[in-house]
């Protein structure tokens, strides 16, 4: 298999038992491990990121270029994955601080969107949590982890053919749509 082209769902990657390593039979169900010698059984569930569209005073959203593939040089809204112990509001706040340098205040619910994140040759089933916050300190915005540059754009104008994934498009959508209804102020 050719890793750079070529995505395949967790459970293909496995062909034997992570617990006894005894031959697993090819099909089965696409989201789990089930062993019939020892009885191991693991679901493959989705993972979760949080991901926040951060307004500054004059309505402009700050939005980043991927540095690395997958959506090398697309724009982005700012987050990553939830790690274990943590809820999605203090996550996407952290991803905030480890990829542009900015803190956030207000952090509020939008809407959630699946999505497949192919890394390495696997494809990941990802749910990806969308927040709208403001920014607390725009001015200290810098690319920092896996960030070749940032924008700060007037989210009715950004296009959803600029985002690097589709549940980021979506939730521009939604954000969009709230927008125009004048259902959020950039941060509610």
């Amino acid at each position: 298999m050719n890793t750079a082209t070529e995505s395949l769902p967790p459970r293909q990657h496995f062909h034997h038992c992570p617990r006894c390593a005894k031959s697993l039979p090819d099909g089965g169900e696409p989201n789990r491990i089930e062993c019939g010698a020892c009885g191991f059984l693991l679901y493959f569930n989705p993972t979760v990121a949080a991901v926040a569209f951060a307004f500054r005073e004059d309505g402009r959203v700050l939005f980043i270029r991927r540095a690395k593939e997958p959506g090398k040089d697309l724009l982005a809204p700012p987050g990553g994955f939830i790690d274990l112990g943590e809820t999605a509001e203090v996550a996407v706040e952290r991803e905030f601080r480890e990829e542009v340098n900015v803190r956030l205040t207000g952090v509020v619910f939008l809407c959630s969107q699946v999505n497949q994140y192919c890394y390495r040759g696997v494809q990941y089933p990802v749910l990806d949590l969308f927040f709208t916050a403001r920014a607390a300190d725009p001015g200290a915005a810098e690319a920092l982890d896996d960030v070749s540059g940032f924008e700060w754009r007037d989210p009715l104008g950004v296009s959803v053919d600029e985002l690097a994934f589709p549940s980021m498009k979506e939730a521009l959508k939604v954000l969009q749509s709230r927008l125009r209804a004048g259902l959020t102020d950039g941060a509610s």
